[in-house]
């Protein structure tokens, strides 16, 4: 089978499709909106823009794109396109009149996103019109796609999951005692969130509970790992208490077992998400969890069980259940049984399975 992967540029999840995809007998084409693309993995062939990459910021821009893209596609003759985020990769497919088109969201795209304005519920019902089969990453993002019109028996609910050797208690144990030694830590509680700091994803609320529930018990610690647009915002709300937070930065890869193994709890205050691999890596390592009560948050975190819940984008509500989990005689069962549930549904190897099953369906 000759496969597209078409999306917006090189993240960490692309290069882990791409990395699997190599190595399956598929031909394997990657097409990128931006550059830059350093990281293609050996056996897939990476196809640039004819002339000049397009300009995405109006209309004619995406009207050149679509002549240079249907030059492409009349080039490589692929079987199947998998292309995404909805309103961008997926959209300029479906303006190409390809038509086996399997089109996965990026969980944003369809709960956030489509809602901006009328325009963009047009372009999102529009590629599902076009789309043969459809991928999201939780049932929310499936019943989203549902309320476009799409038929469920043409979904596919494809966890992207984690890689449950790299990401657990095991191989993370050293370098998380190791972590809260350096930062004179060993008897501290430490919360660890490494959501990027964007409006979408609550980091603020965090910082706000961190500031109040800190100034009733001394042994909280942060461990606020990223970066994003609202630093400025982020850093002037931990001010008060900035002594009792550590900003790493972003985390590499490799190093990111040790980063959750060092925590106590991991915190998800997001507004708005799909699957979030920062939480399927947590329960991964065996952390204990609290996260906003989001309908795909819920999907992962049964209350009482794998951690523990609050109502989105409330503060005083994050706070208390903070306050609570400190020394909580839970904490250890929700751990052991954060690692069962990812084991059971979030293994990578699994589940990119239902990848290769959909671009059949395609078919």
């Amino acid at each position: 089978m000759r496969v597209l992967y078409f999306t917006e540029g090189d993240s960490p999840h692309d290069q882990r499709f791409l990395r699997a995809l190599s190595n399956t007998p598929h031909d394997v084409y990657a097409l990128r909106q931006k550059e830059p693309f350093p990281n293609t993995p050996d056996g897939i062939v990476e196809l640039n823009w004819p002339g000049e990459p397009p300009d995405w910021r109006h209309w004619g821009g995406w009207q050149m794109a679509l002549l240079s893209y249907q030059k492409i596609l009349e080039e490589i003759q692929p079987d199947v396109v998998h292309a995404g985020p909805i309103q961008g990769p997926a959209l300029l497919t479906a303006l190409s009149s390809f038509r086996n088109l399997v089109t996965m969201s990026w969980g944003s795209d369809i709960l956030a996103r489509a809602q901006r304005s009328p325009w963009m519920r047009c372009a999102t019902r529009y590629v599902f019109d076009h789309t043969k089969v459809f991928l999201g990453d939780c049932q929310t993002v499936i019943d989203a796609a549902k309320a476009y019109g799409f038929r469920e028996k043409r979904s596919l609910r494809f966890p992207w999951g984690v890689d449950l050797e790299h990401f657990s208690p095991q191989n993370g144990k050293a370098e998380g005692e190791a972590l809260r030694r350096s930062l004179g830590w060993d008897d501290k509680f430490i919360i660890l969130c490494n959501r990027s700091w964007y409006p979408i994803y609550g980091v603020d609320v965090l910082a706000k509970a961190f500031v109040a529930s800190a100034s009733e018990n001394n042994e909280l610690r942060l461990l606020l790992v990223g970066d994003g647009p609202q630093s400025d915002y982020i850093h002037s709300i931990l001010a008060p208490v900035e002594d009792k937070v550590h900003f790493p930065g972003w985390v590499d890869q490799t190093d990111l077992p040790g980063v959750y193994c060092g925590a106590d709890l991991f915190v998800s205050p997001s507004h708005c998400d799909g699957s979030s691999i920062s939480l399927l890596e947590a329960l991964a390592c065996g952390r204990p969890v609290l996260v906003s009560d989001i309908p795909s948050n819920k999907e992962w975190v049964k209350q009482g069980e794998t951690g523990e819940i609050f109502s989105d984008g409330d503060p005083a509500a994050l706070k208390e259940k903070i306050l609570m989990m400190v020394g909580y005689p839970e904490l250890a069962r929700y751990g052991e049984n954060a690692r069962s549930m990812a084991e059971a549904q979030a293994d990578w190897d699994q589940n990119f399975k239902k990848l290769l099953q959909a671009y059949h369906m395609a078919l």
